[in-house]
């Protein structure tokens, strides 16, 4: 862990981090997990979970930016593929609605 580094960061699992998915958590076995003191990034590196953030505009690291480009159109993708699937718990409308969602994020994070 660098403390003279400037960066906002990405947690290297951008789909398994946030408040969100601690939210699904929450509601799935109510219990409430602890936010990481530090975490691993998307470009490799372990920073305070202070540093990171969900939000594209705040991500300063461009490797960072470029992982979670990756990750939310390989999200959007898989969305789509399991939503083919016999008994698929999404509907093809909700499938769509998720992956145009992945898809604008990972734009917001390419630009």
């Amino acid at each position: 862990m660098s403390e003279t580094d400037p960066h906002i960061h990405v947690e290297q699992k951008v789909m398994q981090s946030g408040a969100a998915f601690r939210n699904v958590i929450v509601s799935s076995l109510g219990l409430v997990p602890d936010a990481p003191s530090v975490v691993t990034t998307g470009c490799g590196l372990q920073v305070p979970y202070a540093m990171t953030s969900h939000r594209p505009e705040s991500v300063t690291c461009l490797a960072c930016r470029e992982h979670a480009h990756r990750e939310y159109l390989r999200f959007a993708e898989q969305v789509e593929r399991l939503s083919r699937m016999p008994g698929a718990p999404l509907t093809g409308d909700q499938a769509a609605e998720a992956a145009q969602w992945a898809r604008d994020l990972a734009k917001r994070f390419s630009g």
